[in-house]
């Protein structure tokens, strides 16, 4: 079987590769996405590291004078996505979207690193790399920490990566919508609309970018002027784990000050985190600043801040809870609860499982040696593959291949699984 996946994973990453970058499937999305490529890159590093980097150095080409990262680079014309460049008018050349996604950058450079670290060129376009790195990380502290609590916020869904979790439904549905202007999306006409985001969910996240194009995407403003700021433990244990990549990188590489700064941001956030942490629950919880709430959510964000370096206790209780829902379906992990009457098996963030988070989740439980759970979510993620092919998401109970097909970073995973960078 190995051999067989590798290929077919190798042949996807070639066929989705357009020259500097790599989109997720054609037709479905059709440009850069940040933390797709930023994945991606594992997954190339083992055919081309030279490309790998430049998938890297290609997305942070286009990083915000301010710090931001965006989550969509438009390289090209493409009638295939909404909202394309003008909803967004970021007036950026090339557009991009005026928000950003996970920050898994930091991680994925340092594992970069790690295949040549005596290499002059690798040495050199690490070095490159770090200060973009740390801007950006600095960025979320600046514009999403306004109160510096250690935690950084998001302001629209699609910043977690996790467009329609059901953490967001009560927030998003006290938010009092104004005009939007008239749409038609393309997603649905490209996949499923039944594993899709609601059209109703659609609206409001386009009348957020209203909101932030009011602003003229000044992100010094948008926190507080947003309906909508959530602290996810999932979004911001990325967040940490990066940086504490990027502090041991900057430390090997002579960089000191990223690297004290970046530690000093480490310890604040672990310490922050303290407070998302549901003893009744055994996982954290994302909080919403605007009702000053915590959210009782049995989403994957709470599981997923084990990729984050956490106490040794919270993470055991994490890899608990994840044993209890290996109970409660056949493909490990579900994005929410099986039991939780806001399941959905096939809808987007409200069932499916994504091999991009349980590649993270494994890597966390590695770090405190459970060995057997990690080997299991790696033994579920490739059946997936082998039963379904590379789909963006998999139905957790009968394994069905969900949204679009052909997906690099469902690739990318696969390679990273059979090849084992366990680090």
């Amino acid at each position: 079987m190995s051999e067989r996946l590798l290929s077919r994973a190798f042949d996807i990453l070639e066929r989705n590769d357009m020259g500097g970058y790599t989109v997720p499937t054609h037709g479905l999305y059709p440009f850069q996405w940040n933390w797709d490529s930023c994945l991606v890159a594992l997954g190339q590093a083992r055919i081309d590291l030279d490309r790998a980097f430049t998938e890297i150095e290609t997305l942070f080409a286009h990083q915000w004078e301010d710090g931001m990262v965006p989550h969509i680079v438009f390289h090209r014309e493409s009638d295939d996505y909404f909202p394309g460049p003008a909803i967004w008018d970021t007036k950026r050349t090339p557009p991009t979207s005026g928000l950003t996604q996970p920050p898994v950058a930091a991680f994925v450079v340092r594992r970069l690193f790690e295949r040549a670290p005596d290499d002059a060129q690798v040495i050199d376009r690490t070095l490159r790399l770090l200060p973009r790195l740390f801007a950006w990380h600095r960025w979320f502290f600046e514009c999403r920490d306004p109160q510096g609590t250690g935690l950084a916020a998001i302001i629209h869904p699609w910043e977690t990566g996790r467009d329609n979790s059901v953490d967001w439904d009560e927030a998003l549905a006290r938010i009092e919508k104004g005009a939007i202007t008239p749409f038609t999306r393309r997603d649905t006409s490209l996949a499923d609309p039944s594993h899709r985001p609601t059209r109703e969910q659609y609206e409001a996240y386009l009348w957020l970018i209203q909101l932030f194009k009011e602003h003229r995407w000044d992100h010094r403003k948008l926190h507080d002027a947003s309906p909508l700021a959530i602290v996810d433990p999932g979004f911001n244990a990325i967040l940490l784990r990066s940086i504490s990549d990027l502090a041991d990188l900057a430390e090997r590489l002579g960089e000191h000050r990223i690297c004290e700064e970046s530690r000093a941001q480490l310890a604040a956030g672990i310490k922050a985190m303290e407070g998302l942490w549901s003893e009744e629950k055994g996982r954290y919880l994302c909080f919403d600043r605007i009702i000053e709430q915590p959210i009782e959510s049995d989403s994957i964000a709470g599981l997923l801040a084990i990729f984050a370096p956490l106490p040794r206790a919270r993470a055991s209780s994490i890899a608990d809870r994840i044993r209890e829902l290996g109970d409660r379906c056949d493909y490990l992990i579900p994005s929410h609860d099986p039991t939780s009457g806001a399941f959905e098996s096939s809808r987007y963030w409200r069932g499916p499982v994504w091999l991009i988070v349980n590649y993270m989740i494994r890597n966390g439980l590695i770090r405190i040696e459970e060995h057997d759970l990690a080997r299991r979510i790696e033994r579920d993620s490739l059946r997936l593959v082998e039963k379904s092919g590379f789909g963006e998401y998999y139905d957790p109970i009968d394994g069905n291949p969900c949204g679009g097909s052909d997906f690099t970073w469902t690739a990318a995973m696969t390679i990273e699984l059979l090849m084992k960078n366990d680090n």
